[in-house]
């Protein structure tokens, strides 16, 4: 993903709500089927880690983005934007 592109989808992240958080309980299945269906749903999404989820807000981003097969497009203090291309056919795409 270029500069870009990143630069884009961090633009249209900045006016969402976070869906979900992770906090002490870590990266549970039930939070990344949860995560997997938002983001066939709406292809980026944005979350909060809490600080109890661990020290470093990048590294749980990453790891939860590897569960998903999606990329981390911007950490921002303790909010995560992340996104997946939906495999969906009748639905509009971000375009970048």
């Amino acid at each position: 993903m270029t500069s870009k592109q990143r630069s884009n989808l961090k633009s249209i992240a900045a006016t969402m709500k976070p869906i979900a958080q992770v906090g002490k309980e870590g990266i549970s299945e039930n939070l990344i089927k949860s995560l997997s269906d938002a983001l066939e749903a709406r292809e980026l999404i944005k979350i909060n880690l809490l600080p109890t989820s661990g020290d470093d807000g990048l590294e749980t981003a990453s790891e939860i983005a590897r569960l998903l097969h999606a990329e981390v497009v911007a950490v921002i203090g303790r909010k995560a934007i992340i996104y997946r291309r939906s495999s969906r056919k009748d639905f509009e795409h971000i375009e970048f």
